[in-house]
């Protein structure tokens, strides 16, 4: 069976996508990121992480509330589903070389991948944030937006590491650290030449999770956020 031609126009993964190939995107990305991870942990150990510390099922609030391997847990399974949501149309990508496609059809499965990889990232990401499975409650989307972009982007997305630990090791807060990380995503974007829509991504992503925490920027402000330490300490 043809796989590529469910999803594209002519029968390739060189061709044009159709529109079941941006549903599955949207859709599976939504789902995939809307897995409440952190939820879940907290509540195998009989903790309603909605009702706890910042009250988000983050990484950073459960490692704060029941330590360091579960926070490290949820931290990894949140980009494990970011990296899903935005790695399975790598699929296609690995069709057309195994098929021995030419040299444009080749190119346009790339854009193809990438394009369908950036639908389920941002679905992914609004999954997270607004999880149907916890009545549309969730956390910032850092991790999951990290694994994504290692997939999309891993050039870009190493550079938004060492900026993110930097700032975490200088200053001791998860909050200004993952903003920082966030806001250098575009630029590291347009500094490494990827595809425009690539970078207005980056961009609207990084809007998005400074956004996420826009009651953290008014504790920074007023001196009042909190640093990682205590049990477990915290990130992302």
């Amino acid at each position: 069976m043809n796989v590529s031609g469910i999803f594209f126009w002519p029968n390739t993964a060189g061709g044009n996508i159709q529109f079941g190939a941006i549903v599955l995107a949207a859709g599976g990305g939504y789902l995939l990121g809307s897995l409440p991870f952190g939820y879940l942990v907290a509540r195998a150990r009989g903790v309603n992480i909605f009702e706890v510390g910042s009250k988000s099922p983050g990484a950073t609030n459960v490692r704060r509330t029941l330590g360091a391997r579960a926070g490290n847990t949820v931290f990894v399974l949140d980009a494990i589903k970011g990296a899903l949501a935005a790695g399975w149309p790598l699929y296609f990508l690995w069709h057309a070389w195994r098929t021995s496609a030419g040299d444009s059809a080749y190119s346009q499965a790339e854009v193809n991948t990438k394009v369908l990889g950036t639908i389920g990232l941002v679905c992914a990401m609004l999954g997270h944030s607004f999880s149907c499975f916890t009545r549309f409650r969730g956390g910032k989307g850092v991790a999951t937006s990290a694994g994504a972009f290692l997939v999309l982007m891993p050039p870009v997305t190493v550079v938004a590491a060492v900026v993110w630990t930097l700032t975490f090791f200088t200053s001791g807060y998860v909050s200004l650290a993952s903003i920082l990380a966030a806001l250098s995503l575009p630029v590291g974007a347009l500094v490494f030449g990827d595809q425009l829509f690539i970078i207005l991504v980056a961009l609207a992503v990084a809007i998005f999770v400074v956004v996420r925490h826009r009651t953290n920027i008014l504790r920074l402000c007023n001196g009042t956020e909190n640093k990682a330490k205590g049990k477990g300490g915290g990130y992302l």
